[in-house]
């Protein structure tokens, strides 16, 4: 057997020490990681599953797998048929659904805190008795074919999107799109579906994550109940397929039916799991902050409002991925401006964060909205668990969700600026354009209709 990156400790039944928070981590012996984090304000529980899988384990000509598959994990085993799983909870007075990401998988519920047995056993015995089925597969897959046109063949911005994503990275998985590529969707098997399910749904590449209004000992003993029993499995982690060196800016242009052009531009970054020096995701968490944090972020109030190039503007990171990722910065031009006016202005706007530091009163506004965005994320009982199997599934381990504020609150002006000369420049640069293309009343109807996620 292959433990999972967050290999146990020498007791494997122990608790671990837990940190001056009510987050209780145990290793059931089957490998199965458990965390709990206690919140007692409401009667009530989140039951997460999460498995280390995703699309960016997948490679061509099965890509969409993981999606794929969690759709079917509501098709029933031998002792729930299909449909059965959802019927339960819902007449347990709970919801539950499915997600899949880039580099995991995983299944919810929220229920009254008496009710979690409901969600451990239906859980645990779908990690192990899948029953995959022809009929139900097929049927499944057309869903998933619909949602990926639907979602992206028929979202200009989506489409433009994942054609970018696909010409940012050439070599890192990140360029393969969650839900798929069609061509793999029409040609996905039974076989390969179960192939993938036997090789990633074993307990000793699952974690358990149960928040709420629970005591951590009546958890641990209900998981090892209904996970124990489980049979641990050989899982190897997925090959390291790290992104080639880019040497200079790549550009796309893509044409779709659309009423506005779109620009996304992306610079290539580390983040925690990649970064040579560990203060630097954070202090790009703080330049794009600077950018994009409300009202009186840059890009509203000089862009937006200001000059009035851009009818929106945006930016983005996110420090929390298991490769190399990206800072994004998108938008629409305003009226009587064209792209490639919106593209000089942001690229003006990176070019000000390398050439000067950013300002005492910016930096102290990201680090108060960072706080307060914290502290009302720590009012839901759901984003705490999900921020623990994230952080989990990634190999970062829970505890760097309490390092969060206090390194962003270390960050400094030179940091920031530093981060941008290093890694803000044009050999880490891609740029896509959607230029838009006449729209007929179908596609506006599709368009108006549009969320975004692959849930279920």
């Amino acid at each position: 057997m292959v433990l999972p990156a967050a290999a146990p400790a020498a007791d494997p039944s122990a608790e671990q020490p837990a940190a001056a928070t009510r987050t209780h981590e145990f290793m059931l012996d089957n490998g199965m990681k458990l965390i709990v984090k206690e919140d007692h304000r409401a009667p009530v529980v989140v039951s997460q599953v999460w498995y280390k899988v995703g699309s960016s384990y997948e490679h061509g000509g099965i890509t969409g797998i993981s999606h794929v598959l969690e759709h079917m994990m509501f098709k029933g085993t031998k002792k729930h048929g299909p449909g059965e799983f959802s019927r339960i909870i819902a007449e347990n007075g709970g919801r539950e659904n499915a997600f899949t990401g880039r580099d995991y998988t995983a299944y919810f519920q929220s229920l009254e805190k008496g009710r979690l047995p409901v969600a451990f056993e239906l859980e645990s015995d779908r990690m192990r008795n899948l029953q995959l089925q022809q009929a139900e597969f097929a049927k499944e897959v057309k869903v998933v074919m619909e949602e990926r046109r639907m979602r992206t063949e028929d979202n200009a911005s989506a489409l433009t999107y994942e054609q970018f994503n696909a010409v940012a990275f050439l070599s890192s998985p990140y360029r393969i799109p969650i839900i798929g590529w069609m061509g793999d969707l029409q040609g996905l098997t039974l076989d390969e579906l179960h192939a993938w399910y036997r090789k990633w749904y074993a307990p000793n590449n699952a974690t358990l994550v149960v928040a709420g209004d629970v005591d951590p000992g009546e958890v641990r003993a209900l998981a090892e109940r209904y996970f124990g029993p489980l049979e641990p499995d050989t899982v190897t982690p997925p090959k390291p397929r790290p992104e080639i060196e880019q040497r200079g800016v790549r550009r796309i242009t893509v044409k779709a039916p659309a009423e506005v052009p779109y620009l996304i531009m992306g610079y290539k970054v580390p983040v925690l799991a990649t970064a040579a020096r560990d203060w630097e995701p954070y202090a790009l968490e703080v330049l794009a902050g600077i950018l994009d944090g409300g009202d009186s972020a840059r890009l509203a109030r000089e862009l937006v409002r200001g000059s009035q190039i851009a009818a929106s503007a945006s930016a983005g990171y996110s420090l929390y991925d298991r490769q190399e990722s990206l800072l994004m910065l998108d938008g629409a031009p305003a009226n009587d401006h064209d792209v490639a006016a919106l593209e000089q202005a942001l690229r003006a706007q990176v070019a000000q964060l390398r050439d000067a530091p950013v300002t005492v009163p910016e930096l102290e506004r990201v680090k108060a909205q960072v706080l307060a965005d914290r502290i009302y994320q720590e009012d839901s009982v759901f984003y705490q668990a999900m921020q623990i199997g994230q952080l989990e599934t990634l190999g970062l381990g829970w505890e760097r969700m309490e390092e969060y504020l206090p390194r962003i609150q270390a960050v400094t002006a030179a940091q920031v600026q530093e981060v941008a000369k290093r890694y803000l420049n044009e050999d880490r640069l891609t740029i896509a354009v959607l230029d838009p293309q006449p729209m007929d009343a179908k596609v506006r109807a599709g368009a108006a209709a549009l969320g975004g996620g692959h849930v279920r």
